[in-house]
């Protein structure tokens, strides 16, 4: 034990000098785990004498990632996003799953490798877009969205993919092990959705007095169901993100997420640290060819797939391809897929290894990809016309003169649609959403389908008498482009939107009339109702009737 806890004081220190460098060149800290993996392998340091202790610390980094992916998967957030988030997250599983396989055979991997293969590349990182959409403030975007949708798709798809290495590793036909595996799944998912209906609602009232008893109670249940599930013979995999997702329609599982990840992340540093320790570097100069081509189908084949499902479902180009760029990197459901895979034999330490060193080449790239997508995008826009349906939602009478001009519906759009109606105003909506727009135009509202951060729409919009022009959209750049148009063309009020000062500062700068922050509004609102009526309970609770029922007109309205 004193051995093993110096190695983990040791390997610790290392991981930290090299997340440090990875923060410094913008990556995620998966590669820097992975790099520490090999600096303390076998082929450098070989620092790592306690295999054992640290593969039952990936074990539960393994089973509490996975619990809180499962947190994550919320029916209700993939409704939000609707058939597009299905559509795009199943078929670009599909196509690269398929491209993958024969590729793989190309190599001369065998059929069943090169199955496993072309699956686990099909998989792109939920954490690490979010984690990226977050930085940037996008994640509310449109893109954003429909990004995180279909990752989420990816990540259940994901799951019967871990049930499926489950019924390969039996060692008898697939089509003799598999009925009675999915007779087990389904009878441990009814019980644990009765669990979660009936039984879970009031625990977690319960356990919710204390965070600390949260917390325990949490992790209990995410380990408890995993062991389960392991002991009726699925995996502990399965068993964890089904515990997560039970508990993921709970009012407390934002919670039970965040006073878990710490947790999370200490242990599945060590297994990151131990795949990278895994690898074998004397086969290096057999597995960098095929890693490279695969490291292309991902980069850039991914991409072009989700591009091409999304213009045929209406998308702007722009829209298109940032949300393309969310699968221009493996995930680390790939690399547990494959992990798992060799360890009951279904697949060799090479392909392992080989998807170890695909996820350091598509992450990097990636990351990069997605930080510097905009100007990615300036430099491709030309080409990218077609992935763009030029004739989607022309304007229904281009020369009409419009009083107000609204860009963006879904944020605060609706507040003012009903104000303007009120005024009897003639307006027009501007959207990139093609749901939207239809759903717009069948109740009668004249709409045009466009990105804000297109030239070429605001030039077409005859502006000559517009008296104002408003964004609800929190996009700093569509924002300034928007108030460099109206600002030279018409004299017009110009209202737009900024989630933070610095933004609203430089909008300003631009010509802005006046910007909307919703938290300082919301926020100098209700300050005003403190300073008026002071602590009294009956005037809040007239306020919260006729924010639910704005909130209930707008819900019907979306």
């Amino acid at each position: 034990m004193p051995e093993a806890f110096l190695e983990i004081s040791i390997i610790l220190a290392v991981a930290l000098g090299v997340a440090a460098l990875m923060q410094l060149l913008r990556q995620p800290l998966i590669i820097g785990h992975i790099i520490t993996g090999l600096i303390v392998g076998p082929y450098v340091f070989n620092l790592l004498h306690s295999p054992e202790t640290f593969e039952v610390f990936s074990s539960i980094g393994i089973t509490l990632l996975l619990f809180i992916v499962g947190l994550g998967l919320n029916p209700g957030v993939i409704r939000e996003v609707g058939k597009t988030a299905v559509i795009t997250g199943v078929g670009q599983v599909l196509f690269t799953t398929v491209i993958g396989f024969f590729i793989a055979q190309w190599l001369g991997f065998g059929a069943t490798e090169a199955a496993f293969i072309g699956l686990a590349i099909s998989f792109s990182s939920t954490i690490i877009i979010m984690k990226l959409l977050t930085d940037k403030r996008e994640i509310n975007q449109l893109y954003g969205k429909i990004s995180v949708g279909f990752l989420l798709v990816q990540d259940l798809i994901a799951t019967f993919a871990l049930v499926f290495v489950v019924a390969m590793s039996k060692k008898q036909p697939l089509i003799e092990v598999a009925p009675l595996l999915l007779v087990k799944l389904a009878a441990a998912l009814l019980v644990v959705v009765i669990l979660a209906k009936y039984v879970l609602p009031k625990l977690t009232r319960f356990v919710s007095s204390s965070g600390e008893f949260l917390f325990l109670f949490a992790l209990a249940w995410g380990l408890g169901v995993a062991t389960i599930f392991k002991l009726i013979g699925l995996s502990i995999e399965v068993g964890a993100l089904v515990a997560g997702v039970a508990l993921a329609s709970a009012p407390y599982s934002l919670e039970i997420a965040s006073r878990m990840k710490p947790l999370r992340d200490f242990f599945i540093v060590v297994f990151f640290i131990l795949l990278g320790a895994g690898m074998k570097l004397a086969n290096l100069g057999e597995i960098v060819v095929p890693a490279l081509i695969f490291s292309t189908l991902i980069l850039i084949g991914n991409p072009i797939i989700v591009m091409t499902l999304m213009r045929f479902l209406g998308y702007a180009k722009k829209t298109n391809f940032k949300a393309g760029l969310a699968v221009a990197q493996i995930s680390e459901f790939s690399l547990i897929f494959i992990v798992l895979s060799q360890q009951v034999g279904l697949v060799s330490e090479e392909v392992s290894a080989m998807m170890t060193l695909i996820g350091i080449i598509t992450i990097a790239a990636s990351t990069y990809m997605i930080i510097y997508a905009d100007r990615l995008f300036e430099l491709l826009e030309k080409p990218l016309e077609i992935f763009e349906k030029k004739s989607f939602h022309q304007p229904r009478q281009k020369h009409e003169h419009y009083d107000v001009v609204l860009f963006g519906y879904e944020r605060a759009g609706f507040a003012f649609i009903e104000k303007l109606q009120k005024m009897k105003t003639k307006f027009l909506i501007v959207d990139y959403n093609p749901d939207v727009v239809n759903d717009l135009e069948e109740k009668g509202f004249a709409v045009r389908f466009g990105d804000a951060n297109d030239l070429e729409l605001l030039q077409e919009l005859d502006i000559t008498h517009t008296k104002m022009v408003i964004s609800v959209m929190a996009n700093l750049d569509a924002n300034k482009l928007i108030l460099e148009q109206f600002s030279t063309r018409s004299k017009t009020l110009r209202v737009v939107t900024s989630d933070d000062i610095a933004g609203a500062e430089e909008l300003y700068e631009a010509g802005a009339t006046y910007v909307m922050m919703p938290h300082y509004i919301s926020g100098l609102h209700t300050s005003k109702m403190l300073a008026r009526n002071g602590f009294d309970l009956s005037v809040f609770l007239q306020q919260q009737q006729k924010h639910k029922q704005y909130l209930l007109r707008t819900k019907n309205n979306a």
